[in-house]
């Protein structure tokens, strides 16, 4: 598994071919020749950059998930449209599907962010958007959802 690290702005041309900055081909190469799943992500108007094998773990998930329950259904399907499998190819450059693009409301300008061990893929104007918190904000946020993360740590404060 890969988990990245660093968010990159790139910029996408009229074909939606994107260049990998090389910092980040670099992060990819033990990944580049399974390949890759491009998707509209769960939350948030972005795609989600899948390496192919962290995408065979997700599919196995989703292959337990019992498919008589009508919820089950209607999440596959959602979570399955518009799922397209990605190279980038030898020059370095990802190719995004014009559907998905407008999907993400990709214009020109993109942000490559970091989300563990996928990459997402927004709108530089709207990722800015979406990571806009204040200090106190985050604060709590952090709190909420990782405050009792390890309960074996014990609280010294």
């Amino acid at each position: 598994m890969i988990n990245f690290n660093e968010a990159y702005y790139c910029k996408a041309d009229a074909k939606g071919r994107v260049m990998i900055p090389s910092a980040l081909k670099n992060r990819l190469l033990p990944v580049l020749k399974e390949g890759f799943v491009l998707k509209r992500s769960v939350s948030g108007a972005c795609l989600e950059l899948w390496p192919m094998s962290q995408w065979d773990e997700m599919m196995l998930k989703i292959k337990k998930l019992n498919r008589f329950v009508k919820k089950n259904n209607d999440f596959i399907r959602i979570f399955m449209a518009g799922v397209k499998e990605v190279e980038i190819d030898s020059a370095g450059r990802l190719l995004i599907p014009k559907s998905l693009m407008s999907i993400a409301g990709i214009v020109k300008e993109i942000a490559l962010s970091p989300s563990v061990d996928i990459i997402e893929i927004w709108d530089k104007d709207s990722y800015e958007k979406a990571i806009e918190i204040t200090d106190e904000e985050f604060e709590v946020l952090a709190e909420d959802v990782m405050g009792g993360f390890d309960e074996n740590i014990p609280d010294v404060s």
